[in-house]
């Protein structure tokens, strides 16, 4: 035995300690059952580690990041051997842990039904009551192979080994290191219960498992390639205490009630047919309606901050992706191109700026002309796997409201600020308040420029963000190939984040197009390019207000604004005369004059989601008024008529919320 020193790090805090030899991370944190695992040198580590001779030691509380991904991911170890237990022929494939939860992918003759579900998880509870141990063992790459003969997939990891991606979940297996396996040995025993090539670490045994639930399957490519087999994956969620699960299956429902695709069916606003394929919506009228009112008030608003509107063709020969770069960095996600022309590649666009590009070079451009903001609705198309696609925040066809400024490089700080300045306000008047931004820098892998100008671009990026008083993320790696970008992270009502605005400083295009101006002395000069979409798309964002707001929009987004409800059918000319005159003054205003009696009327218009509804009977046509019943289902009784239109065109034109 002999001395060996480590420093215990937690925060800011360090403490010098002497063990003696075989001490191991857990013997540094007796009785504190929430550290699973410790970093140790930066990486992260089985609590069974045995401590070397000056190592720095940080305890991994379950509820951090790391902590949460290793719980899960040796929740998703549980799954694969209640899975392997009860289906023997069950081939595995990858099990990584991703946001609030996990998967395990397994090659299966039938697909698992929920009755196979709930079977797996009472087995789940089974083992995890065991108490079995995650013990770690290094093995190489023959023996892994001889062991794990009768896995497939595990053998293909293992041979690419060194080379993993994140992309798939392949690098939690293997890594570029040594090859390990993890197996979950029995307490009492330490008999071989089961066993899984992975890189670990894990916690120390399945009692550290506090709450978990699986949540569904569905079929998935091996790898995510659509060349793979078709697997089946079980998704599951794990938290550190029942309370924290119980809160996220409540999320869960509530996010359910909220989703987009089940609110555009139920509210009548869009669709995507069968005939016209996966990711191609079509919007019907109340959808069309809501889609008009975003885009005017947007289109107003543009123009009072001085853009120009342009309009591109859908489609384009291959040469402009081909001076774009487009078709060296995106043509995976370009759909296929078409030959006319004796044999011309024609392509769907998958972006407007190259267009925008050839609408500045069209002629001669003068410094006086500068900045110039050229915008579009532009509707673009790419080509996503058919398992991303997710109804309209996924698509395969969108519009974007593509803005592309051009402008001096002693214009650019100031422009950059007065845009995302201009983004945030009217994010805000769209009803999103909660916001931070994220600094995506450059991918060293795919990029083109010189790395002098990406610093001056993400510098300038930097100091525009900070200027907003917002909390600024990094995001490394996450820029396109051109330029750095700030992306504005917005929060909706249940606290889920969505990606909005992005703007990026593009130098690099420019170039490409050898784009010039005339500037004060004569010289031609070359713009800097800023590419801001502020929607990101119209349908994402239409999808990401319908579940900010339930499907309960604004007065002056709700397809119809006030419904009127006729006590009987004499009521219905009256409330007639007074939707007419709602119309002129610019409102959606209709009358129920179904046959249908008024209580029945009047649930039908909560369903919808109807923010103002006009009752009227005797009293208040002898009386020239109306009353008003709200959302809430309370009443306000006897507003004369030209009062209650008054009070709609005001939250109409303020745009609040009833």
């Amino acid at each position: 035995m002999s001395d060996v020193r480590v420093t215990i790090q937690r925060d800011s805090e360090r403490e010098e300690r002497v063990v003696t030899t075989g001490t191991t991370a857990a013997d540094l944190f007796p009785g504190e059952r929430t550290i699973v695992a410790a970093r140790v040198g930066g990486e992260l580590k089985d609590l069974a580690y045995e401590l070397k001779d000056g190592e720095t030691v940080e305890p991994v509380e379950i509820s951090s990041e790391d902590g949460l991904n290793i719980l899960r991911h040796s929740t998703a170890h549980v799954m694969a051997q209640a899975v392997q237990e009860l289906h023997p022929e069950a081939k595995l494939g990858i099990g990584p842990p991703v946001k609030d939860g996990f998967y395990y992918d397994f090659d299966v003759e039938k697909p698992f039904t929920p009755e196979d579900l709930k079977a797996i998880e009472k087995r789940m509870q089974e083992i995890q009551k065991r108490g079995q141990k995650f013990s770690r063992r290094v093995v190489s790459d023959e023996a892994a192979r001889e062991e794990l003969a009768d896995e497939p997939y595990k053998l293909e990891l293992i041979g690419i080994k060194g080379s993993a991606s994140s992309d798939d979940g392949a690098d939690v297996e293997v890594g570029g290191g040594e090859l390990t396996i993890y197996d979950n040995l029995d307490p009492k025993t330490g008999e071989l219960c089961w066993r899984d090539l992975c890189r670990g670490p894990h916690l120390p045994t399945t009692r550290f498992i506090p709450a978990f639930k699986l949540m569904r399957n569905a079929a998935a490519y091996w790898r995510g390639s659509e060349r793979n087999p078709m697997l089946q994956r079980i998704y599951g969620t794990a938290w550190p205490t029942k309370d924290e699960l119980k809160a996220h299956l409540e999320f869960l429902e509530e996010a359910a009630k909220r989703d987009h695709r089940r609110l555009g069916a139920e509210l009548d606003l869009f669709s995507f047919p069968d005939e016209i394929g996966p990711g191609l919506a079509v919007f019907h009228p109340k959808g069309g309606v809501i889609r008009r009112a975003m885009e005017d008030y947007s289109r107003r608003r543009h123009e009072e901050e001085g853009y120009e509107f342009v309009y591109s063709p859908h489609a384009t020969k291959g040469k402009l992706f081909e001076k774009s770069g487009h078709l060296d960095w995106y043509a995976d996600g370009m759909y296929p191109p078409m030959q006319l022309d004796d044999g011309v590649d024609y392509y769907l666009k998958p972006m407007n700026c190259p267009m925008h590009n050839l609408i500045f070079d069209a002629r001669g451009r003068s410094y006086r002309e500068l900045p110039l903001r050229l915008f579009e609705f532009g509707t673009v198309y790419r080509y996503e796997k058919s398992g991303v696609v997710h109804g309209l925040t996924r698509s395969r066809g969108f519009t974007q409201d593509d803005a592309h400024i051009y402008c001096t490089r002693e214009q650019m700080a100031e422009e950059l600020d007065r845009t995302l300045t201009f983004v945030l306000n009217l994010l805000r008047d769209y009803g999103l308040t909660d916001f931070y931004l994220e600094l995506s820098t450059k991918d060293e892998t795919k990029f083109v420029g010189s790395d002098e100008t990406w610093e001056e671009a993400t510098e300038t990026l930097r100091q525009v963000a900070e200027k907003q008083g917002l909390p600024l993320v990094p995001d490394p790696g996450g820029a396109a190939f051109y330029g750095p970008k700030i992306s504005v992270q917005a929060r909706d009502a249940i606290g889920r984040t969505w990606q909005m605005s992005t703007i990026q400083l593009d130098f690099n295009l420019p170039e490409r197009f050898d784009l010039e101006y005339t500037g004060p002395d004569g010289s031609k000069q070359r713009p800097v390019m800023i590419h801001r979409a502020l929607f990101g798309s119209i349908e994402r964002f239409f999808a990401v207000l319908l579940e900010h707001y339930a499907g309960a929009f604004p007065v002056w987004l709700a397809p119809v604004q006030a419904v009127g409800i006729p006590i009987g059918d004499t009521h219905i000319p009256y409330l007639q005369e007074f939707a007419a005159e709602a119309r002129k003054k610019g409102l959606r205003v209709d009358v129920d004059a179904s046959s249908d009696r008024m209580q029945k009327k009047i649930r039908t218009h909560q369903k919808a989601k109807v923010p103002f509804m006009i009752i009227v009977g005797d009293d208040d046509m002898n009386a020239g008024t109306v009353s008003f019943r709200y959302r809430d289902g309370s009443q306000e009784n006897g507003i004369a008529r030209d009062e209650a239109i008054a009070k709609l065109v005001d939250v109409v034109e303020r745009r609040v919320q009833v």
